[in-house]
């Protein structure tokens, strides 16, 4: 009973901020984009190739967009050393290097490698960018054999359905809330697990004219192979809400995903709307919220679907 009321309450607590964000998303008027954005836009189409190389632009002050036109990959810089997140597939990666040292900045200053989800186009090329780099790879402790081995998990939704890739030593393991902190850069740990058990989200601040509240924000599709159901995982289900509802409450200005597109990366850069700080706006919660809807529209099909094999 508990159960049937989450679900009915957060049906509707996500379309009332799929719904307020979109109103709010149409009132302003839109700027100019800057021009290295505009050279991304150029070159980029949504849901574009996955190892296309792209142009990098930056984001808001040190953060930059150092990924391939269909694969995100996320560069903070600090004068004490750099963050990446993400390095793409393993061709994927040779694009993100490129793009660290065509912004000026030099590889080997990379002190920390975070990553979203553990499948092979996000995470293929961590063991290339780890040993050009040096740096320490961080992940979750559900994703930490995933990225040691090179092998998805059984618990994953999608397992059997991804390719192998090189594994990397994990060096430090972070759960909901730790931080991470290097120079001035503080990033807080958002865990956001069911896309992959193992997957992660990411909170940081930036400031020039004024902060932003920037989040890069897991896939969080609810994607399977066909055989696998996932009402028949109460737990999993259980904490993918529970991630879900943790995201929707970051108060971010900038979203960003590690399928560009999810995030409507494009779209947003062409309305000059990549920053979205007007009062009303909250792109974490439109973004959750889509996401939980997603959810319980797969959980509702899988229903429908048992009761037609019952039949």
């Amino acid at each position: 009973m508990e159960q049937a009321l989450f679900v009915r309450i957060a049906r509707a607590l996500a379309a009332s901020l799929i719904t307020l964000s979109a109103v709010a998303f149409a009132q302003e008027p839109k700027v100019d984009i800057p021009a290295d954005q505009q050279a991304f836009v150029d070159i980029c189409k949504p849901w574009d190739e996955w190892d296309k190389p792209a142009p990098p632009f930056e984001i808001y002050r040190d953060t930059y967009y150092v990924g391939t036109c269909g694969i995100a990959a996320i560069l903070i810089t600090d004068e004490e050393g750099h963050i990446l997140i993400d390095s793409g597939t393993e061709a994927g990666a040779d694009v993100v290097m490129a793009n660290v040292a065509a912004l000026g900045f030099d590889l080997k200053d990379v002190r920390y490698l975070l990553y979203s989800h553990e499948h092979f186009d996000h995470v293929g090329g961590m063991a290339k960018l780890q040993r050009a780099t040096g740096a320490l790879v961080v992940a979750s402790k559900a994703a930490e054999p995933v990225l040691t081995s090179g092998e998805d998990s059984l618990a994953d939704p999608q397992h059997g359905m991804h390719e192998p890739f090189e594994g990397v030593a994990v060096g430090r393991i972070m759960a909901a809330g730790d931080i991470l902190e290097l120079g001035g850069t503080t990033i807080r740990a958002i865990e956001t697990p069911g896309h992959t058990p193992g997957a992660m989200s990411w909170w940081w601040q930036e400031c020039k004219e004024r902060c932003e509240n920037i989040v890069y924000a897991d896939s969080l599709s609810p994607i399977s192979r066909d055989d696998y159901r996932f009402g028949d995982h109460p737990e999993y289900v259980a904490a993918y809400r529970a991630g879900l509802v943790a995201l929707g409450r970051e108060d971010c200005t900038v979203l960003l995903t590690p399928h560009p597109s999810h995030s409507r990366m494009i779209r947003r850069m062409q309305e000059g709307d990549l920053i979205e700080n007007r009062q009303g706006t909250r792109p974490c919660a439109r973004y959750a919220g889509q996401k939980l809807l997603d959810l319980e529209t797969r959980l509702s099909n899988e229903t429908l679907s048992e009761e037609d094999r019952a039949q």
